[in-house]
């Protein structure tokens, strides 16, 4: 894609957004504004740093949270569009806007965190103290961390691109690495981005050392590592600044940045986050494309399962919806990327996996009263992580979790009756395996 850069710094968050291009970038004109001129004093690297949120904010404002939520039990097609309809059946083709969105936009991401990793660090600016640009450097580590985590979950291994692709021949030669090799880098990210990060102050919004912690406590989750996954869950719990908030609903519907949340991608009248719209139905002005299960329904209006969480819920009849997206009515609802709650149940099914039982209950039973239903009655080892696995999905329900959480637990099979493993993973977008020699295809795609 050939763009033409501005060169006004008041528009330098554009510049920075138009030079992170897809994977399979054309020449960049004569007439543009290179990154590393971009980036060359305070103001610069500070809205560099927001330039790099705002791309992560545009992949999870809709099509990431939609891969891990259409494509399970909890949630099915309600519309008319033909991407979403072959997410539902999971017969996604290698050109589904959808997955080509999300896995785009996650490289666009990822570029422009490496812009600011390799960047930044040159500027010598006396009003860009060493304090802030270590902060700028551990949130764009973070960020990175957590977009090669999320290819690696929806893709398997891919490619490790660590430089800002200024030109083409950066690209040349990358192949796809293992899941392990990717996964690695994803947790040399976080080391990097805890180094970096100031302890937790008031905000939420932006990383910070607990979300650091939070993300690497799930990684570990990932890959079993079940005692490293118990310890930095069990850091993050820890820190009084996080809590369980009650209701249920207070985590969505009080003002943002409760104190449930670790992290959340703020959004703004003039940075709208219209993912409502695929869950409310035309009378209130939505699309209604993704719709709850009947069975969903059915669990969150049970006391004894969804106690208080059928506040996720809206509606009667063939019209339920979901409501966890537009509490304010101004598409400004925030994207909620790690919240305490899954803390907890991560260091349960930790616990549980080292055969720490009554920790694990433990653990369990607090999310569960939260929400006003009783204690677990599990009291073997596979009877408590089916338990927690069920509390995922109803604890969040409608965030993405429930895809991801099926596969890495290879339970995608006997739940959702995917038993082909190969369509565990998305595919690489066709676009994308054409342009670029060094790119291979998931396997069955």
């Amino acid at each position: 894609m050939k763009t033409s850069y501005f060169r006004n710094a008041v528009l330098l968050a554009v510049i920075l957004l138009s030079a992170s291009c897809k994977k399979y970038l054309e020449e960049v004109p004569n007439n543009s504004l290179p990154t590393e001129s971009s980036i060359t004093d305070a103001s610069t690297a500070r809205a560099a740093i927001i330039g790099t949120y705002d791309r992560l904010q545009g992949y999870y404002a809709s099509s990431y949270p939609t891969l891990g939520t259409i494509t399970t039990d909890n949630v099915i097609f309600n519309g008319t569009l033909s991407e979403y309809l072959q997410l539902d059946q999971n017969a996604i083709p290698t050109d589904n806007v959808i997955t080509v969105s999300a896995y785009q936009g996650i490289y666009r991401t990822i570029n422009s965190a490496n812009s600011v990793i390799a960047y930044v660090p040159l500027v010598n600016d006396p009003l860009l103290t060493a304090t802030e640009k270590n902060k700028i450097l551990g949130e764009a580590y973070f960020i990175r961390a957590l977009s090669y985590f999320d290819l690696a979950r929806g893709w398997g291994g891919v490619q490790l691109q660590l430089k800002p692709t200024s030109d083409l021949s950066i690209l040349k030669g990358i192949k796809r690495s293992t899941l392990d090799q990717t996964y690695d880098q994803v947790l040399a990210d976080l080391i990097q981005a805890e180094q970096l990060l100031p302890e937790d102050a008031t905000t939420r919004n932006r990383a910070q050392k607990s979300a650091a912690r939070a993300l690497r406590a799930r990684l570990h989750l990932y890959r079993k590592q079940w005692v490293d996954a118990e310890i930095y869950a069990s850091q993050v719990i820890a820190n009084t600044k996080y809590t369980l908030v009650k209701p249920y609903k207070s985590f969505f519907t009080a003002p943002f940045q409760t104190a449930e949340s670790v992290l959340e991608l703020a959004y703004s009248v003039n940075d709208r986050n219209s993912y409502w719209n695929l869950w409310y139905p035309s009378s209130a002005g939505g699309q209604f494309t993704l719709k709850p299960s009947d069975a969903l329904v059915a669990k969150l209006n049970n006391p004894v399962i969804g106690g208080t969480r059928n506040a996720l819920i809206a509606g009667s009849g063939t019209t339920v919806y979901g409501v966890l997206y537009n509490t304010t009515a101004t598409s400004t609802d925030p994207s909620y990327l790690i919240r305490i709650a899954e803390l907890y149940l991560i260091r349960a099914e930790a616990r549980a996996q080292q055969n720490k039982l009554v920790d694990a209950a433990a653990d369990l039973n607090a999310v569960r009263a939260r929400a006003d239903v009783g204690a677990t009655t599990a009291t073997t080892q596979s009877g408590l992580i089916q338990a927690i696995e069920d509390e995922n999905a109803i604890e969040f329900a409608f965030e993405a979790h429930r895809w991801f959480d099926l596969v890495r637990t290879e339970r995608a099979g006997a739940v959702l009756g995917i038993t082909n493993k190969n369509f565990w993973l998305f595919p690489i977008p066709y676009s994308d395996v054409q342009s670029d020699p060094d790119v291979t295809q998931n396997p069955g795609y």
